[in-house]
């Protein structure tokens, strides 16, 4: 009985950590990371879609981030998500790619 409590409050407490974990990749430090956008999801084609699985992204420089989406009529769909979202963020878009700029 023991064994099964103290199995129990390992896995919750596994959970607990790798949430947290991933809620703190997620904030902003003011350098750009392609996790600050792993909890945002945009509406492709009428179905809710992560972001990283409509596009790839590069951080060339510390306060800039390259999305490529995968499917450019996708392009519309996730500059929206990531204008609504919480990150106070405006992409630009550059024909090909969408450009996010953090600000300083």
């Amino acid at each position: 009985m023991i064994e099964s409590t103290l199995a129990d409050a390992d896995q919750k407490m596994a959970k607990a950590t790798e949430h947290a974990r991933d809620e703190f990749a997620a904030i902003r430090t003011g350098r750009a990371h392609p996790a600050m956008f792993s909890q945002i999801v945009a509406d492709y084609y009428g179905t809710p879609t992560p972001l990283q699985q409509l596009a790839g992204f590069q951080v060339p420089e510390p306060r800039t981030v390259i999305i490529s989406p995968y499917d450019q009529g996708a392009k519309g769909a996730i500059e929206k998500a990531i204008r609504e979202s919480h990150l106070g963020v405006n992409p630009s878009d550059d024909g090909k790619v969408l450009r996010v700029n953090l600000p300083e």
